[in-house]
């Protein structure tokens, strides 16, 4: 049994403008995120939220509600939250016996639930705990995924894919040296633990052209341990990692690029009649009236000499035949 789904229609310009900037687009922005709580939350849970948020902002909003959910049972509600905030990633946070300091961070596809990961807050120092000065709000950070176990399975390789996204601001070509001031670590320990540092990029004189580099950490600092993942299934993902056609590169014919970076075009043209070719009319293209007069005679002379071999055709006719 299909269910029908009603079609609003916008009745004015900005109400059009909204819908349009909610359909897919070919270059999709900067992700937001969505950050709420479950059924009960602690202390601890409510600040890692509020210090990641901080992180985030301004791709962020914060719901202040309590909310009845158990996203692993069921993701229907999640999966509202974020269709009526636009939100691609969500964070949540919950507190119960089972399962204490709670954290679930997840992506979203199509409106649909695509990948989440369930962490467990184990050590935290906010980022009220540092007292340094911070960074400016919106800076694209440097992420750094420390430790051989973020490529050896795969629930690890899926949250440092979900970290990448959640942490990824606007697509740039280049960036300017002054320009990275923020850095986030991602340390793997061999007994499971997953350390969040963050640091700010200190460029001190060194006497030389480049400067030399200090890390001041400025929180917070988080230890997490993994819990329960829920990993989408190969065609789901390939879906999601497709792109579109227009932003891939096709091969253009007859174009190469030497070792310099000179770009050469090869051109395919017929045979050209040079007497046909319309020129530009100026006065030094023009004929002399010696040269005029010279042309005339040549075809007069050209169309009498036709006429006068048959004349003369007609004349050894006529004499024969007498």
């Amino acid at each position: 049994m299909s269910v029908l789904q009603r079609v609003v229609k916008p009745t004015t310009h900005k109400g059009k403008k909204v819908l349009l900037r909610k359909e897919p687009q070919i270059i999709e922005g900067t992700k937001r995120a969505i950050f709420f709580k479950g059924r009960k939350s602690s202390e601890k849970v409510r600040r890692v939220l509020r210090d990641i948020f901080d992180l985030k902002k301004p791709d962020a909003q914060m719901l202040s509600r309590n909310n009845d959910v158990t996203i692993f049972e069921n993701a229907t509600p999640v999966e509202a939250f974020c269709r009526k905030h636009d939100c691609g990633l969500f964070m949540m946070g919950s507190h119960s016996k089972k399962r204490p300091d709670n954290i679930v961070v997840g992506r979203m596809f199509n409106h649909s639930l695509l990948d989440m990961v369930e962490l467990n807050i184990d050590n935290y120092e906010g980022l009220r705990e540092f007292a340094v000065s911070k960074i400016t709000i919106g800076i694209k950070p440097c992420l750094l995924f420390n430790g051989p176990h973020w490529e050896q399975s795969d629930e690890y390789r899926q949250l440092k894919s979900i970290l990448i996204d959640f942490f990824h601001r606007e697509q740039v070509d280049a960036v300017r040296l002054q320009g990275i001031e923020h850095t986030i670590s991602f340390n793997a320990l061999p007994d499971g633990k997953i350390c969040l540092r963050s640091y700010k990029v200190l460029l001190k004189k060194s006497g030389v052209r480049e400067p030399r580099v200090e890390l001041e950490e400025i929180g917070p600092r988080i230890n997490f341990t993994l819990r329960r993942t829920k990993l989408p299934s190969p065609d789901l993902m390939k879906e999601a990692c497709k792109k579109p056609g227009e932003l891939k590169v096709h091969k253009k014919k007859n174009i190469s690029t030497d070792s310099l970076g000179t770009t050469h075009g090869r051109i395919h043209m017929g045979k050209q009649d040079i007497q046909k070719i319309q020129t530009r009319k100026m006065k030094g293209l023009k004929k002399t009236s010696e040269e005029r007069i010279a042309l005339k005679r040549k075809v007069l002379r050209e169309s009498g000499d036709v006429s006068v071999k048959r004349r003369r055709s007609v004349s050894r006719g006529s004499s024969s035949s007498n």
